[in-house]
């Protein structure tokens, strides 16, 4: 039984799941714009957390697109808590001073309860790139 209904693929093609995850990531910068732009205070804060690290993943998968849910979803939280880990120095403090992008990508200031936020953004992904993954994929990236 074909997995993508219409085609014979066992597994689908690594340009299928790169639109997959270049679609997913516009969603999800949409998602992070729309939060910000309806809520306020720590919803907005820790959902954008949240989705920053559902962003890194949709990344991760766009790069590599045989990649398991979970190594991307590892290796998004990995970046998300090296960057909240990074603020503890002053580098990010310096750039973020100097640049708009950069204070959206790499924040400024550390803060604790962002790492959670970061592990429940990775376990979203995980649980919806796991549902969308097709049987059989996470072997044949094996």
């Amino acid at each position: 039984m074909p997995l993508i209904p219409g085609t014979n693929d066992r597994v689908v093609e690594p340009a299928r799941i790169r639109l997959a995850a270049a679609g997913a990531a516009v969603v999800t910068v949409g998602a992070g714009l729309g939060l910000r732009a309806v809520a306020a205070g720590s919803l907005a804060k820790y959902g954008g957390d949240a989705l920053y690290t559902v962003l890194l993943l949709a990344l991760v998968v766009l790069v590599a697109p045989r990649v398991t849910p979970l190594t991307a979803a590892g290796s998004a939280l990995a970046v998300s808590w090296g960057v909240e880990f990074l603020q503890l120095s002053e580098v990010t403090g310096e750039l973020s001073q100097r640049s708009a992008v950069t204070r959206l990508v790499l924040g400024s200031t550390f803060n604790p309860p962002d790492l959670f936020w970061y592990a429940v953004g990775a376990a979203a992904g995980w649980l919806v790139h796991t549902a969308v993954c097709p049987h059989g994929q996470a072997e044949a990236a094996h």
